[in-house]
């Protein structure tokens, strides 16, 4: 077989069908069933979202009312799984908790063998409604901090924060970060939603399938990315004292040497995107206003020094995680939280996709062309 028809990576193989979301290459835009994701996430809350990615249509607001309240009865941390997390030494990633979490949840789940749609439904709003606390407690207990209860009178983005913080946070924050929530929701058949496709085609469980894409999610060529961002933002360093243009002098001038030094630089370029991620303007505004509300103009600047010296040497342009790393941690999240977050949201994209591939299944096996040894005999 020739080289050239070794796809590595699957780069450029369609293969299959999904009804999920798209990208339209003539606007650019994301589509979520057909919406495209910068007008839901001006218009829509992250419930409202999730509903959509898993019922193909937005919900009218008796649909809304019942799916936001099985939500929110789901959001209590199961006090097995928290025992779970506390015999996980702190000094583990917190997306190995999350995985540990999923996996724990699974076994446990009344459901777990059953994988009929209704069965699939619940485990995914199920699954949805209990990972904030996860994330959440996890992020307290490295700070020697107890769990805080869930709150049924505040939304999935609100409560989210109140039990990171132990506190409620202004609108301002609520909606940046409910933004980020529906940014993050779904993404076509990237690595992550990928792996639970293939999981999933072998008839194994939902909960089995999001495990996985868990795993897939931590690395730092996908989820891990906007982790890496902040790294580099520390890396240059964060200067609170800093004007916004003395921070941009200093960031060109590292991104000039990191390019130089031909160091990959986490938070530019996606596969998919020719023409920049059509995520990031939209999350560029959140981040906007988180830095006018906390006061920070030197973040500001380490983020235009850095996109523009890229812009000017490759031309390469920032994907979704480079507006979303320094919006969390505005927020107070710690930086290995911040795919942790992802997790949370992308559950309705990565059950969404779990669901449609076991509606119209088919075993994943590609081949390989074998380059080792010719075949030979054993002395």
């Amino acid at each position: 077989m020739a080289a050239e028809d070794i796809k590595k990576g699957l780069a450029g193989v369609v293969v299959d069908y999904t009804a999920v979301s798209k990208v339209n290459p003539d606007t650019n835009s994301l589509l979520y069933r057909g919406y495209p994701v910068q007008e839901l996430a001006a218009k829509c809350s992250f419930e409202e979202v999730a509903y959509l990615l898993w019922n193909g249509e937005l919900p009218n607001e008796t649909q809304l009312a019942e799916f936001t309240a099985r939500e929110r009865a789901g959001r209590a941390l199961d006090p097995v799984v928290k025992s779970v997390v506390d015999s996980l030494p702190t000094t583990a990633h917190p997306m190995d908790v999350c995985r540990t979490a999923a996996s724990v949840m699974g076994a446990r789940h009344e459901l777990a063998e059953d994988s009929s749609p209704e069965a699939n439904m619940k485990k995914a709003i199920d699954l949805w409604a209990a990972m904030p606390a996860i994330v959440a407690y996890d992020q307290r207990r490295r700070h020697g901090q107890e769990a805080v209860e869930p709150r049924e009178d505040l939304d999935y983005s609100a409560n989210f924060l109140w039990m990171t913080f132990g506190e409620e946070q202004v609108p301002e924050v609520v909606e940046a970060f409910n933004v980020s929530m529906i940014l993050y929701a779904e993404h076509s058949f990237n690595a992550s939603t990928f792996t639970a496709r293939v999981v999933t085609s072998t008839l194994s469980d939902l909960h089995s399938a999001v495990t996985a894409a868990i795993g897939a999610l931590k690395g730092p060529l996908h989820g891990g990315a906007n982790e890496a961002v902040m790294h580099t933002f520390d890396e240059i360093g964060i200067r609170s004292e800093e004007s916004l243009e003395e921070a941009a002098t200093r960031a060109r001038a590292w991104m000039e040497d990191a390019l130089a030094r031909k160091k990959k630089v986490m938070g530019f370029g996606h596969r998919v995107y020719k023409h920049g991620d059509s995520r990031v303007p939209t999350m560029k505004a959140a981040l906007d206003k988180m830095i006018a509300h906390y006061g920070r103009p030197e973040l500001l600047g380490l983020y235009n020094g850095l996109e523009q010296a890229m812009d000017e040497a490759k031309a390469i342009k920032p994907n979704l995680d480079y507006p979303a790393g320094p919006t969390y941690h505005l927020m107070g999240f710690d930086t290995q939280t911040f795919t942790p977050l992802f997790v949370a949201s992308r559950i309705t994209g990565w059950t969404a996709h779990i669901m449609e591939q076991v509606a119209s299944n088919s075993l994943i096996r590609p081949l390989s062309e074998y380059n080792g040894p010719e075949e030979r005999q054993v002395p």
